[in-house]
């Protein structure tokens, strides 16, 4: 049997915003309902809905807030959240609040004196997931930014969520818990890869690509007699050079840029002859000392 609707109860629907392109993708959309209780600052409420829509959620309710509603500091800093404020309920306690929902949960720093399941924003996320799949309606409550949930408050939820923190300092802004708990809830159903590479248009080099800057570098390396006092490590300093090559996801165009470095750096420095003859060189010099070295 599917949980009752506010409308079936003959309750207020909460118009759901209108989003347009700040719309999150079809599986995200709408998330727990976010019930601030007794907020001060427009200022607050307005970043706890840039927060929100940060997340993917869209529905945000507010039980007597000090200074009314609407309220234009909420919309400085809500910085183009408009959709969340506009569409914002207001109510006059948060029984009313929490009326049309199945399932509550309250933010608290603090021990309470209730015998109420304390869990975290992580695992109150996979319950949150698997709740909204069966088509249960969600809340989560949020206090007032000095002094937090009444235990009144807190009665009316089925588990409190603490936000495991330096125990000696755990105090979070309003925005701060609403971003922290809403960012757990958004990871829960993302499948994001861990990592990834963003490339330059071109994308990544091919292996002829690859080919031809480690030969034109090999190439320089002979010509500047890089490998003439090395030259029995000559085969192992080569094979690690194509290594890095390989190692490293080079991009077509940064291939194109070191060859043009190369280039660069060849065209400003004289020729060397060839390594053979540098050898036949010196060995011509070695036999006889008055002899000078064509090589440079």
């Amino acid at each position: 049997m599917l949980p009752l609707r506010a409308a079936d109860l003959g309750m207020a629907v909460t118009p759901r915003p209108k989003l347009g392109k700040l719309a999150p993708p079809g599986p995200l959309r709408r998330g727990p309902v976010i019930v601030l209780v007794e907020p001060q600052l427009g200022e607050n409420i307005g970043a706890a809905a840039r927060a929100m829509l940060n997340c993917g959620i869209t529905e945000l309710r507010l039980v007597n807030p000090r200074d009314g509603w609407p309220n234009p500091a909420a919309y400085v800093l809500a910085s183009k959240a408009d959709p969340v404020l506009d569409a914002v309920s207001v109510f006059s306690s948060t029984a009313e609040a929490v009326a049309d929902l199945h399932r509550v949960y309250a933010t608290t720093a603090r021990h309470r004196d209730l015998m109420k399941e304390v869990v975290t924003p992580r695992e109150v996320a996979r319950r949150i997931r698997a709740e909204e799949a069966e088509g249960y309606r969600v809340g989560i409550l949020f206090g007032r930014e000095r002094t937090g949930l009444d235990n009144e408050d807190v009665a009316l939820a089925h588990a409190a969520i603490n936000v495991p923190l330096n125990p000696g300092f755990s105090s979070l802004n309003l925005a701060q818990a609403v971003l922290l708990i809403g960012y757990e809830w958004f990871q829960a159903a993302d499948d994001t890869p861990p990592s990834r590479m963003d490339t330059v248009r071109g994308g990544f080099a091919s292996q002829e690509e690859l080919q031809g800057l480690f030969e034109h570098l090999r190439d320089e390396l002979d010509q500047s007699g890089f490998f003439h006092n090395v030259e029995p490590k000559r085969t192992a300093i080569l094979r690690n050079l194509r290594n890095v090559l390989q190692r490293v996801p080079l991009a077509s165009q940064e291939v194109r840029t070191f060859r043009g470095m190369l280039k660069s750096i060849a065209q400003g420095r004289p020729l060397r002859p060839p390594l053979s003859k540098r050898r036949q060189a010196e060995t011509k010099r070695n036999d006889d000392p008055g002899s000078t070295d064509p090589a440079g």
